[in-house]
């Protein structure tokens, strides 16, 4: 059965069908609002994983990550249809995001983040005059407290995974992926996208549409809520363990992610947290590129999956940059009370789907 939703937006069983061209009409509304992020490269990085990796840097987005375009877009579309304000819930990227985008329309936000969120981004999140709340520990908690919310403060939800607009947003970062890569000469073999709640990978999906390029998940061993999702056929609540990669922490993926993912996703690779670290490290001291530990697993991943595509091209999505100063200061100190870099660190993952 398709209808229609009230944003325009073809919707079959419930869910938005969406298309690559949904992600080019974003780039056009996006253009003068976001910094179009470089594309960068490194010899050493390419020496190490033995193919040619092309890194989207977004952790030098505005708001520090790649979620400040599905946040403008959704939050452009609120205001058109007469908010009086939004709510969201999200581990930290989203939630900052969202309120820079609702204070550049003066629009009241409220942020439901978890208890034990990352100082680094609570502290964005107020700088942009928003309200921040901290709920519990899962996925199931935060949403609650939005729908309350939502309801006694007549507030507009922003999902972070189940908006339309957000998930196109997102897949701008892949597209802009794809052109720069390909006006420097690259041509992409696989792309790949760390995935918590699985906006950014269903965006790169839409990205890739009909370009034979795959989609590779790249997900922390900590919390494989894609993983599980596929093994059982539709999104799971997943028993997590803690993990550096907070940005990476949803305990479930969004039904509207997985709905593309399972059709367009090639692989899912999930790596342990030692391999996140050294990828943070490497990303720092061969890319000179601060990311937050969520981007640096998708670099454990491509340098993983470089030994079976040897002399191919790979595109990286670096997410954002949001990373907490101490934490930097103890990788980077454990390093170097540690012996040098192998030839090619080792990396323990289990690659799934």
């Amino acid at each position: 059965m398709t209808w229609t939703a009230a944003n325009g937006t073809p919707v079959a069983d419930g869910l938005p069908l969406l298309s690559g061209v949904e992600v080019h009409r974003a780039q056009r509304r996006l253009a003068e609002r976001l910094a179009q992020t470089p594309v960068v490269r490194s010899d050493d990085l390419d020496r190490l994983a033995g193919a040619r990796l092309w890194l989207k840097a977004e952790n030098l987005q505005r708001g520090g990550s790649f979620k400040m375009r599905g946040a403008l877009l959704a939050v452009e579309r609120l205001v058109s249809s007469g908010s009086r304000g939004v709510v969201a819930q999200s581990t930290g990227n989203h939630a900052i995001a969202v309120a820079m985008a609702a204070r550049e329309h003066g629009l009241t936000a409220v942020l439901v983040l978890p208890r034990d969120a990352a100082p680094t981004k609570v502290r964005r999140i107020r700088a942009a005059d928003a309200e921040v709340l901290l709920v519990g520990m899962t996925l199931a908690e935060r949403m609650a407290a939005v729908g309350e919310l939502a309801a006694a403060r007549g507030l507009d939800v922003i999902d972070p995974y189940q908006n339309p607009d957000v998930v196109v947003g997102q897949g701008t970062a892949t597209a802009e992926l794809l052109a720069q890569a390909g006006s420097a000469g690259g041509s992409l073999d696989a792309v790949v996208i760390p995935v918590g709640g699985g906006s950014a990978v269903a965006g790169a999906c839409l990205a890739t549409e009909g370009r034979g390029i795959d989609v590779i998940a790249a997900e922390p061993a900590a919390v494989p809520a894609l993983t599980e999702a596929l093994n059982a056929g539709h999104p799971v609540t997943v028993a997590t363990r803690t993990t550096i990669a907070d940005g990476l922490r949803p305990d479930q993926i969004g039904e509207l992610p997985f709905e593309l993912a399972r059709r367009r996703v090639a692989d899912v690779v999930t790596v342990d947290e030692t391999a996140i670290a050294e990828a943070m490290r490497l990303t720092l001291t061969h890319a000179r590129l601060l990311v937050e530990p969520a981007a640096a697993t998708a670099v454990a991943v491509a340098l993983r999956i470089a030994a079976s595509r040897q002399g191919s091209d790979i595109g990286v999505l670096l997410s954002g940059g949001n990373v907490e100063t101490g934490l930097v200061t103890s990788l980077l100190l454990d390093h170097s009370e540690n012996s040098q870099i192998p030839e090619r660190p080792k990396f323990a993952e289990h690659s799934g789907h």
